[in-house]
């Protein structure tokens, strides 16, 4: 449908007040990591890709595209170069993103130097792929185009159109070391650990030294499990409000909109209540046979409805390790995308923290979050192990083929990890000739590190200290 150009400028000139050299909003100062990822591909783009950032909505995607607009504007970009447009927006919608081109390249001539084009929900559009397909391809060198995008179907949906023409950031909710920082919370001053292994390397003292300095950051943990690596919610000081924010503005703007809008689903409530399952079953293994006879829904149903959850950034799922038939037909363990989703969505407010069963989902969520954050681009695959006595490695990273790393979460009591047993860390490293696991404690002060076998030393650190240490480190390897 064609736009009246003044109507679309209009709206451009509000949403890219540089052209009129106005300053941007308010944005926050300090920056995630993921800025300087955008930064240097807004320097130079590898191979001339574009760049997509996927993720949830309400993750942070606009404020980490501003960020980087305002970067370019300090370098003294022309302001007439840099594009910014929301396809949320109904008129732009509308528009498609021709008209749009059309309008900025009439109202702001183009300049010196590369043009920056940054798009929000590039899903919208229709036939995306093959535009930014054509863009990287006509246009290489002169145009730098950004998208972001809230559904996992924009990369795999005829991907063969854009294999090549794109690079992939995944935006998840706010690490630990993160929401301290957005909060401004006073932290401890704590040692910078580049890397987990590091760890295998201390000595008792400083393990002592350590847990005694940090034991205030347990607190704040368990304000991050409730509060959410959602940048608005987090920043609420009530944590009650903070839930309600993330359960209607997010949540509900999800199943009820985005589901709707996006895929084309009719059956609103029905999804609603396999998400409210699979938020009482946070972390534990999918038993679709189960979850079919508790809502009486199809086995298809509900398939396919996990496959839109996952799609929209509000899951993660995880397959067993290993290969074979027998590994495709086992069942996934499904994460939530943030630790906070449960409580928020089942209504439990602070009593999370009275519950040890749903506090060690809680953790173990968040902690995979961060395991997933730091490593998505270098590994070959998340996974879990059981063995026949269902005693479980409950996550399992492959460095891609370098190195497999296991985890244990222990975070439901604060007698849970004494034993120095744990049967299913010593098998699995055993079968896969492992010499080195972790155990994700509760206690500040279970940190240590133990020798389980002539072959086989295990790191014990407390849930806090890992999530901080793996939200601030810029390593790439454990």
């Amino acid at each position: 449908m064609r736009i009246p150009q003044s109507d679309l400028l209009a709206v451009l000139r509000n949403y890219n007040p540089w052209w009129q050299n106005q300053p941007l909003p308010d944005l926050p100062n300090w920056k995630r990591a993921a800025y300087y990822k955008i930064a240097a591909w807004a320097a130079e783009p590898p191979a001339g890709r574009a760049l997509l950032l996927s993720g949830a909505r309400q993750v942070g995607k606009t404020t980490l595209f501003l960020q980087a607009i305002q970067e370019l504007l300090d370098q003294k970009i022309p302001p007439g170069n840099i594009l910014y447009a929301t396809l949320d927006h109904p008129l732009l919608k509308l528009a498609g993103l021709e008209q749009i081109l059309e309008a900025w390249q009439e109202r702001e001539p183009r300049r010196e130097g590369p043009l920056y084009l940054f798009i929000d929900e590039i899903q919208s559009a229709k036939d995306w792929q093959t535009w930014i397909k054509h863009q990287v391809d006509f246009h290489k060198g002169q145009r730098r185009i950004a998208v972001t995008g809230s559904a996992t179907p924009l990369v795999t949906e005829n991907q063969e159109s854009g294999v090549g023409r794109w690079q992939t950031i995944k935006l998840a909710t706010l690490s630990f070391y993160e929401y301290l920082q957005i909060r401004s919370e006073p932290v401890p001053t704590l040692p910078q650990i580049r890397s987990l292994r590091q760890l295998f390397d201390w000595k008792e003292s400083n393990f002592q030294e350590v847990s005694h300095v940090a034991r205030p950051i347990i607190a704040l943990f368990h304000e991050y499990l409730l509060r959410s690596g959602f940048p608005q919610c987090s920043t609420i000081s009530s944590i009650t409000l903070s839930q309600k924010l993330l359960r209607e503005d997010i949540v509900d703007k999800v199943l009820k909109r985005d589901m709707t809008a996006l895929f084309g689903v009719r059956r609103v409530l029905e999804i609603e209540q396999v998400f409210l399952y699979l938020c009482m079953h946070d972390g534990g293994l999918l038993d679709l046979q189960e979850l079919c006879q508790s809502l009486e829904l199809k086995r298809p149903t509900v398939s396919n409805f996990i496959d839109l959850l996952e799609a929209t950034h509000l899951i993660y799922r995880l397959r067993p390790y290993g290969y074979g038939k027998q590994i495709l037909r086992a069942k996934s363990k499904v994460y939530l995308a943030d630790a906070a989703i449960s409580p928020s969505t089942l209504l439990k407010g602070k009593s999370l923290l009275d519950d040890p069963i749903a506090l060690g989902q809680a953790a173990e969520t968040a902690f995979f979050k961060h395991l997933f954050t730091r490593y998505y681009d270098q590994t070959l695959g998340f996974s879990y192990w059981q063995n026949k006595k269902k005693e479980e490695v409950d996550l399992i990273v492959d460095l891609a083929g370098r190195r497999t790393v296991p985890f244990e979460i222990k975070y439901r009591s604060p007698n849970h990890t004494k034993t120095k047993a744990f049967p299913a860390m010593q098998e699995f490293c055993q079968n896969q000739k492992i010499e080195k696991g972790y155990i994700i404690t509760r206690e500040i002060d279970d940190f240590k590190t133990l020798q389980l076998s002539e072959n086989l030393r295990i790191q014990k650190i407390p849930a806090a200290l890992a999530c901080y240490w793996l939200g601030q480190s810029e390593i790439d390897r454990l």
